[in-house]
Formats: structure tokens, C-alpha cells, sequence
């Protein structure tokens, strides 16, 4: 299945070497969905490395919601907002 191009092609188009770069390439190559943030944390590692971690706090570190509970908020907001989860 291939995925709609982002809004800024630049940004897809120019990845940094690095992690991300790196698994959009891999699910790119096997025809797989993966979150097209991902262009963005490719593009400009160092200035997207604090939103990764603080992405990673607010979903899995402690909360009076369980890390299940919000991953389930968050993939029914992206459902509704039509956006691949």
C-alpha cells in the first residue's frame, strides 16, 4: 500500500542518516505503513529528539491512565481525524 506524499516534500525528500531514516526506508521497501512524523524526526534529528522523548513520557511513563489506555485515546483520535495510526 503506498502512503499520500507529505505536504512538505523537501522534508520527505531529505532525510538526515539516523534511526528514522532508516525504518522508512525498511517499511517503504516491504510496501508498509509507518507514521509519516517519521519524515519529520528524519529530516531534523536534533531538533525532533525532544519531541520523541516527550512523546514517549506522556504515553508510557507514569499516569494515572495506563500506557494501553492512552495508546487506545490516541489510535481513536487518529481515527477520527483520518490519519494512519
Amino acid at each position: 500500500m503506498l502512503m499520500k506524499p507529505m505536504f512538505l516534500p523537501d522534508v520527505e525528500a531529505n532525510p538526515e542518516p539516523g534511526p528514522y531514516a532508516d525504518n522508512i526506508r525498511l517499511l517503504q521497501a516491504a510496501g508498509k505503513e509507518y507514521p509519516q512524523i517519521w519524515h519529520l524526526f528524519a529530516y531534523r534529528p536534533n531538533a525532533t529528539e525532544h519531541l520523541a522523548r516527550f512523546t514517549q513520557e506522556i504515553m508510557h511513563g507514569d499516569a494515572p491512565l495506563s500506557p494501553g489506555l492512552r495508546e487506545l485515546i490516541a489510535a481513536y483520535t487518529s481515527h477520527q481525524n483520518e490519519c494512519p495510526f
